[in-house]
Protein backbone atom coordinates (compact mmCIF):
# COMPACT_ATOMS: atom_id res chain seq x y z
CA UNK A 1 0.00 0.00 0.00
CA UNK A 2 1.10 3.64 -0.38
CA UNK A 3 1.20 6.69 1.34
CA UNK A 4 1.68 10.15 1.17
CA UNK A 5 3.11 11.11 4.21
CA UNK A 6 5.86 7.81 5.24
CA UNK A 7 7.66 5.42 3.29
CA UNK A 8 7.55 1.91 4.23
CA UNK A 9 10.56 -0.45 3.37
CA UNK A 10 10.97 -3.67 4.82
CA UNK A 11 14.12 -5.45 5.98
CA UNK A 12 14.36 -9.60 6.70
CA UNK A 13 11.12 -9.24 9.35
CA UNK A 14 11.73 -5.39 10.29
CA UNK A 15 9.61 -3.22 8.89
CA UNK A 16 11.14 0.42 8.49
CA UNK A 17 8.77 4.07 8.52
CA UNK A 18 9.89 6.92 7.01
CA UNK A 19 9.25 10.37 7.60
CA UNK A 20 7.84 12.15 4.30
CA UNK A 21 6.52 15.71 5.53
CA UNK A 22 9.85 17.55 4.93
CA UNK A 23 7.78 20.44 3.83
CA UNK A 24 6.22 21.00 7.09
CA UNK A 25 8.88 19.42 9.08
CA UNK A 26 7.73 15.92 10.26
CA UNK A 27 4.87 17.87 12.22
CA UNK A 28 2.46 16.19 13.57
CA UNK A 29 -0.56 17.14 11.36
CA UNK A 30 -3.93 15.02 11.39
CA UNK A 31 -3.04 13.94 7.58
CA UNK A 32 0.86 12.99 8.74
CA UNK A 33 -0.49 10.84 11.95
CA UNK A 34 -3.58 9.37 9.96
CA UNK A 35 -0.93 8.22 7.39
CA UNK A 36 1.31 6.59 10.19
CA UNK A 37 -1.26 5.03 12.05
CA UNK A 38 -2.54 3.31 8.65
CA UNK A 39 1.12 2.55 8.11
CA UNK A 40 1.25 0.66 11.69
CA UNK A 41 -2.37 -1.06 11.34
CA UNK A 42 -0.63 -2.62 7.76
CA UNK A 43 2.34 -3.69 9.18
CA UNK A 44 0.65 -5.77 12.00
CA UNK A 45 1.50 -9.09 10.23
CA UNK A 46 2.79 -12.19 11.62
CA UNK A 47 5.74 -11.82 9.51
CA UNK A 48 6.85 -8.22 10.70
CA UNK A 49 8.45 -8.43 14.06
CA UNK A 50 9.58 -4.93 14.83
CA UNK A 51 9.40 -1.23 13.72
CA UNK A 52 11.53 1.59 13.20
CA UNK A 53 10.40 5.28 13.20
CA UNK A 54 12.61 7.39 11.52
CA UNK A 55 13.35 10.82 9.57
CA UNK A 56 15.13 10.37 6.43
CA UNK A 57 18.28 10.32 6.73
CA UNK A 58 20.89 13.77 7.13
CA UNK A 59 17.19 15.59 8.41
CA UNK A 60 17.85 18.01 10.80
CA UNK A 61 14.32 18.08 12.12
CA UNK A 62 13.35 14.58 13.51
CA UNK A 63 9.75 16.42 14.06
CA UNK A 64 8.81 19.94 14.98
CA UNK A 65 5.81 18.31 17.00
CA UNK A 66 2.07 19.64 17.04
CA UNK A 67 1.38 21.35 13.80
CA UNK A 68 0.55 24.59 15.84
CA UNK A 69 -2.13 25.87 12.67
CA UNK A 70 -4.26 22.63 13.77
CA UNK A 71 -4.46 23.70 17.19
CA UNK A 72 -7.92 24.78 18.26
CA UNK A 73 -8.71 28.41 19.25
CA UNK A 74 -9.11 29.41 23.08
CA UNK A 75 -12.13 27.24 25.03
CA UNK A 76 -11.20 23.98 23.61
CA UNK A 77 -9.08 21.56 25.27
CA UNK A 78 -6.17 21.26 22.24
CA UNK A 79 -4.84 17.95 23.92
CA UNK A 80 -8.47 16.04 24.08
CA UNK A 81 -9.05 12.29 23.69
CA UNK A 82 -9.19 12.23 20.34
CA UNK A 83 -6.20 15.21 19.50
CA UNK A 84 -4.14 12.80 17.13
CA UNK A 85 -1.08 12.97 19.03
CA UNK A 86 -3.12 11.36 21.67
CA UNK A 87 -4.31 8.27 18.94
CA UNK A 88 -0.69 7.93 18.00
CA UNK A 89 0.56 7.82 21.13
CA UNK A 90 -2.01 5.25 22.17
CA UNK A 91 -1.25 3.08 19.26
CA UNK A 92 2.50 2.73 19.71
CA UNK A 93 1.90 2.01 23.32
CA UNK A 94 -0.61 -0.81 22.14
CA UNK A 95 1.19 -1.95 19.30
CA UNK A 96 2.06 -6.19 19.48
CA UNK A 97 5.42 -5.50 18.33
CA UNK A 98 8.66 -3.68 19.47
CA UNK A 99 8.47 -0.06 17.83
CA UNK A 100 11.96 1.94 17.93
CA UNK A 101 12.72 5.29 17.54
CA UNK A 102 15.52 6.07 15.61
CA UNK A 103 16.43 9.63 15.99
CA UNK A 104 18.44 11.71 13.42
CA UNK A 105 17.93 15.62 14.34
CA UNK A 106 16.19 17.78 16.77
CA UNK A 107 12.72 16.71 18.32
CA UNK A 108 10.16 19.59 19.27
CA UNK A 109 6.76 19.37 21.92
CA UNK A 110 4.41 16.30 20.73
CA UNK A 111 7.10 14.46 18.77
CA UNK A 112 9.49 14.16 22.40
CA UNK A 113 6.11 12.51 23.65
CA UNK A 114 5.51 10.58 20.91
CA UNK A 115 9.18 8.86 20.59
CA UNK A 116 8.65 8.29 24.30
CA UNK A 117 5.45 6.38 23.83
CA UNK A 118 8.09 4.09 21.39
CA UNK A 119 10.15 1.10 22.77
CA UNK A 120 13.57 1.72 22.34
CA UNK A 121 14.72 5.07 21.46
CA UNK A 122 18.04 5.45 19.59
CA UNK A 123 19.80 8.52 18.56
CA UNK A 124 22.41 10.15 16.97
CA UNK A 125 25.17 12.25 19.09
CA UNK A 126 23.96 15.45 17.26
CA UNK A 127 20.24 15.11 18.25
CA UNK A 128 18.25 17.38 20.63
CA UNK A 129 15.41 17.28 22.83
CA UNK A 130 12.65 19.57 23.66
CA UNK A 131 9.98 19.95 25.39
CA UNK A 132 7.51 23.14 24.19
CA UNK A 133 3.76 23.54 25.24
CA UNK A 134 4.83 26.40 27.20
CA UNK A 135 6.38 28.24 24.52
CA UNK A 136 2.75 28.34 23.18
CA UNK A 137 0.83 28.18 26.49
CA UNK A 138 -0.16 25.10 25.49
CA UNK A 139 -1.85 23.25 29.41
CA UNK A 140 -0.25 19.55 28.46
CA UNK A 141 -2.69 17.26 29.79
CA UNK A 142 -2.43 14.34 32.30
CA UNK A 143 -1.99 11.63 29.73
CA UNK A 144 1.14 13.31 28.42
CA UNK A 145 2.09 14.27 31.55
CA UNK A 146 2.46 10.48 32.38
CA UNK A 147 4.14 9.32 29.15
CA UNK A 148 7.15 11.21 30.06
CA UNK A 149 7.34 11.21 33.52
CA UNK A 150 6.58 7.42 33.73
CA UNK A 151 10.69 7.09 31.67
CA UNK A 152 12.20 10.47 32.77
CA UNK A 153 11.08 11.12 36.33
CA UNK A 154 9.75 13.89 37.55
CA UNK A 155 12.63 16.83 38.21
CA UNK A 156 14.40 16.23 34.60
CA UNK A 157 10.49 17.01 33.13
CA UNK A 158 9.24 19.77 35.25
CA UNK A 159 13.07 21.00 33.85
CA UNK A 160 11.89 19.68 30.13
CA UNK A 161 8.56 21.62 30.32
CA UNK A 162 9.29 24.77 32.56
CA UNK A 163 12.18 25.98 30.55
CA UNK A 164 10.91 24.57 27.69
CA UNK A 165 15.16 24.56 26.74
CA UNK A 166 15.97 21.54 24.71
CA UNK A 167 18.92 18.74 25.85
CA UNK A 168 21.49 17.26 24.28
CA UNK A 169 21.39 13.23 23.12
CA UNK A 170 24.02 12.54 26.10
CA UNK A 171 22.00 14.03 28.62
CA UNK A 172 19.05 12.49 27.64
CA UNK A 173 20.78 9.48 27.67
CA UNK A 174 22.21 9.98 31.22
CA UNK A 175 18.67 10.97 32.92
CA UNK A 176 17.27 7.33 31.41
CA UNK A 177 15.66 8.90 27.88
CA UNK A 178 17.59 6.96 25.44
CA UNK A 179 18.50 3.38 25.18
CA UNK A 180 21.70 4.17 23.04
CA UNK A 181 23.50 7.36 21.59
CA UNK A 182 25.40 7.02 18.39
CA UNK A 183 27.54 8.52 16.03
CA UNK A 184 25.19 9.90 12.79
CA UNK A 185 27.00 7.57 10.25
CA UNK A 186 26.82 3.88 12.57
CA UNK A 187 22.82 5.21 13.65
CA UNK A 188 21.66 2.80 10.86
CA UNK A 189 23.30 -0.26 10.77
CA UNK A 190 23.16 0.06 14.76
CA UNK A 191 19.53 0.27 15.15
CA UNK A 192 19.03 -2.42 12.47
CA UNK A 193 20.97 -4.87 14.36
CA UNK A 194 18.97 -4.08 17.59
CA UNK A 195 15.97 -4.57 15.51
CA UNK A 196 17.26 -8.01 14.37
CA UNK A 197 18.23 -8.72 17.58
CA UNK A 198 14.59 -8.33 18.86
CA UNK A 199 13.21 -10.33 15.64
CA UNK A 200 15.08 -13.36 16.43
CA UNK A 201 13.24 -13.88 20.27
CA UNK A 202 9.99 -15.13 20.26
CA UNK A 203 7.25 -12.82 19.23
CA UNK A 204 4.37 -13.93 21.27
CA UNK A 205 5.99 -13.22 24.40
CA UNK A 206 7.36 -9.91 23.31
CA UNK A 207 3.87 -8.85 22.56
CA UNK A 208 2.71 -10.21 26.15
CA UNK A 209 5.49 -9.00 28.04
CA UNK A 210 4.79 -5.30 26.31
CA UNK A 211 1.71 -5.14 27.28
CA UNK A 212 2.45 -6.28 30.63
CA UNK A 213 5.01 -3.04 30.85
CA UNK A 214 2.20 -1.01 29.69
CA UNK A 215 -0.66 -2.24 32.05
CA UNK A 216 2.36 -1.98 34.82
CA UNK A 217 3.27 2.11 33.95
CA UNK A 218 -0.50 2.97 33.65
CA UNK A 219 -0.98 1.51 37.22
CA UNK A 220 -1.85 4.75 38.82
CA UNK A 221 -5.07 5.82 40.21
CA UNK A 222 -7.18 9.28 40.78
CA UNK A 223 -10.69 9.69 42.17
CA UNK A 224 -13.03 11.74 39.99
CA UNK A 225 -12.55 14.84 42.21
CA UNK A 226 -8.70 14.96 41.61
CA UNK A 227 -9.59 14.55 38.00
CA UNK A 228 -11.85 17.23 37.53
CA UNK A 229 -9.81 19.83 39.57
CA UNK A 230 -7.16 19.65 37.26
CA UNK A 231 -9.51 19.20 33.93
CA UNK A 232 -10.27 22.63 35.47
CA UNK A 233 -7.36 24.26 36.34
CA UNK A 234 -6.07 22.85 32.20
CA UNK A 235 -9.47 25.05 31.57
CA UNK A 236 -8.62 28.07 33.13
CA UNK A 237 -5.48 27.90 30.83
CA UNK A 238 -6.51 27.49 27.64
CA UNK A 239 -9.35 30.19 28.14
CA UNK A 240 -6.84 32.60 29.11
CA UNK A 241 -4.87 35.24 27.14
CA UNK A 242 -1.47 32.87 27.49
CA UNK A 243 -2.66 30.35 24.54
Amino acid sequence: MSYQYVNVATINKVAVIEFNYGRKLNALSKVFIDDLMQALSDLNRPEIRCIILRAPSGSKVFSAGHDIHELPSGGRDPLSYDDPLRQITRMIQKFPKPIISMVEGSVWGGAFEMIMSSDLIIAASTSTFSMTPVNLGVPYNLVGIHNLTRDAGFHIVKELIFTASPITAQRALAVGILNHVVEVEELEDFTLQMAHHIFEKAPLAIAVIKEELRVLGEAHTMNSDEFERIQGMRRAVYDSEDY
